[in-house]
């Protein structure tokens, strides 16, 4: 049935894509494979689209096919399906030496087959996947109504009925090109035409990432699907377009089509980091990581201590989303305890609080993707006003970390959970050293992180202590974590840990809100955890432990020091401000084992995707 384009809802997409062009023609194997690797980025569903080819001389499926014989005749074929992709089959599609597929996160656009990628145009010639949203649906849709056949509610779709339009006219790459660049907002789409045995790719948004092995070709939303393939990989830039055929990448510029230099970047991440090994679950394997990656982070020392220097006499701002914004908070408490230096950390998508800012100010940007949309448009908008912005980021390569002045690797390795655990971690390391070396004491949070790094491992012994609480725990409706401080930023990073694992209700709060209406939330039985480290706050911790207990609720201390108010004592090293990294390692530990208690999946908890590239 033929469907207006005015009744269209934007699709806006963060997902993972995959692509393969070459010379093995079990395409739609290997992009299963790496779509798996990238389910993280979304999870609703997924699909596969395949290029069958016409071999003059040989059946197809003949390992000695030459991709340079290939004749393209037949229809794209296209294989999709909602929900996770499990333990999913493609044998049912033909051999191919060209295929893509992606699996979708949406946030509009309801999660149904038909709004599944990839979308094809009415004569199957065209398949095109898509990461953003093309805001301007609506008019590019309205010439296109009367002649096309639309089967979804997706603005996506309007991209590949507009290539087919405009291929009457112009060559494949131009019709591409031409559709593209009349799109509207941030987006990253990638294209196969059924007469081309290549891959057309363009962006001026969400990340693109390319690989080439010896006459194999590769493409991906995220670098660390690409490891075993090559460390040496093409980012694709804002508005830049790759054509990919086997082996043999051409990069133009999207607007003008002229062409481009190739600049490679080299990725050492061990490949053993995106494999789940052992572990059942991501999320745990990276909580257990930690330790390790607490020690990696003193390989940034030297570097921390020459942005100290260049940032001295700067006033210093923190901005992120989520748990990077949560790390940037814990960053003012840092400053100001250890250098006496006062910082602000706003939220990203907050840019009002940050427009002020000029020459004299320095930008740290927090992230793990250097993906996330909101923070990239608020430093596109920073830079502007001749801010120094610093990026303290996981994914190198990443749009943050190429636009940044300063780049801060943190080096904690790819992290495939949704839940940030060891790259908050990671985060929090580089603020105790930026601290420290600002007041000239590195030395200091050297030591502080070496003790950290047992201090976690310590943390990670206690897991059956943690089996046993989230069992009691299962059936609360509620649960309040509380912390002065430093602390009320761990506090609000480990209620966010536990809601989005568990689907409960959990809050954090600065302990001295107690009176100020949080109590009247608390009933018998209802679960407190209480932060309560060796410091200048902890007998005002232990006064609401005191205050909570009277109105019957179930407390559960953290802290280095056991109390009779406790009803449950969860020891920590007493590492003065660095206690922290402890604490937070068991509200992880503690989010896991509740949500493998509540049997759901905690490495990709519903509604949620790990790289937020659209607003």
């Amino acid at each position: 049935m033929q469907t207006s384009c005015i009744y269209l809802r934007y699709n806006t997409n963060m997902c993972g894509i995959f692509a393969y062009v070459g010379k093995k023609t079990n395409a739609a194997q290997i992009v299963l494979e790496g779509l798996k690797k990238l389910e993280y980025r979304g999870y609703d569903s997924w699909g596969v689209a395949v290029v069958p080819a016409v071999i003059l001389g040989n059946p197809m499926g003949d390992s000695r096919i030459d991709s340079g014989q290939a004749r393209m005749t037949k229809k794209i074929i296209v294989k999709k399906q909602t929900g996770k992709i499990g333990n999913a089959s493609v044998s049912d599609l033909p051999a191919s030496q060209l295929a893509f597929g992606h699996t979708r996160w949406a946030t509009h656009g309801g999660v149904t087959f038909a709004n599944a990628h990839p979308h094809l145009d009415c004569t199957a010639r065209f398949a095109l996947i898509h990461n953003g949203i093309v805001e301007n649906y609506e008019s590019l849709g309205k010439h296109l109504k009367h002649k096309h056949k639309l089967q979804s509610q997706t603005d996506t779709e309007i991209l590949v009925h507009l290539i087919e339009e405009l291929a009457e006219k112009y060559p494949t790459e131009e019709a591409i090109r031409l559709a593209f660049n009349q799109a509207t907002g941030l987006n990253a789409i990638v294209v196969l035409d059924n007469r081309e045995n290549k891959i057309y790719a363009a962006k001026t948004g969400s990340p693109i990432v390319i690989a080439v092995s010896g006459n194999d070709s590769y493409l991906a939303s995220d670098s660390a699907s690409l490891l075993t393939v090559s460390r040496n990989l093409l980012f694709l830039a804002d508005e830049e377009m790759a054509i990919i055929s086997g082996g043999k990448v051409e990069l133009k510029n999207v607007k003008t089509g002229h062409v481009l230099p190739i600049h490679l970047e080299k990725i050492d991440w061990e490949v053993t980091g995106s494999d789940l090994g052992k572990y059942p679950f991501f999320m745990l394997k990276e909580i257990e990581e930690q330790p390790k990656v607490i020690l990696s982070s003193l390989n940034l020392s030297e570097q921390v201590k020459k942005l100290a220097l260049a940032i001295k006499n700067k006033n210093i701002y923190f901005t992120g989303c989520g748990s990077a914004y949560f790390a940037g908070v814990s960053g003012t408490y840092l400053l100001v305890n250890v250098d006496q230096r006062r910082s602000q950390a706003v939220i990203a998508s907050e840019y009002d609080l940050l427009k002020h800012l000029g020459p004299k100010d320095t930008l740290i940007a927090l992230s793990q993707s250097g993906e996330t949309i909101d923070l990239i448009e608020t430093v596109k908008k920073i830079k502007m006003l001749g801010v120094k912005v610093v990026a303290a980021v996981n994914v190198l390569g990443s749009t943050l970390y190429r636009m940044a002045n300063e780049k801060i690797l943190l080096g904690a390795g790819p992290e495939k959970s949704v839940c940030a655990t060891k790259s908050f971690t990671a985060k929090i390391c580089f603020l105790i050293l930026l601290s420290y070396s600002l007041a000239g004491k590195e030395k200091v949070a050297q030591k502080l992180l070496v003790k950290a790094a047992e201090a976690a491992d310590e943390v990670i012994n206690q897991k059956r202590k943690l089996t046993i609480l989230a069992k009691r725990l299962a059936a609360s409706r509620d649960i309040f974590i509380l912390g002065r401080g430093i602390n009320s930023a761990i506090a609000f990073e480990s209620a966010l840990k536990i809601k989005e694992v568990t689907y409960r209700h959990a809050e954090g709060f600065a302990g001295g809100e107690l009176k100020h209406g949080v109590i009247a939330l608390v009933e018998k039985g209802t679960p407190c955890l209480v932060l309560a480290p060796n410091d200048e706050n902890y007998d005002a911790s232990l006064a609401s432990a005191m205050e909570l207990k009277a109105r019957g609720a179930y407390v559960v201390g953290i802290s280095p020091k056991n109390s009779s108010t406790f009803d449950l004592w969860l020891p920590v090293t007493d590492l003065g401000i660095a206690t922290i990294i402890p604490m937070v390692v068991y509200a992880q530990l503690l989010a896991y084992y509740l949500g493998l208690e509540l049997k759901l999946d905690v490495d990709k908890p519903r509604n949620l995707a790990k790289s937020v590239t659209v607003k």
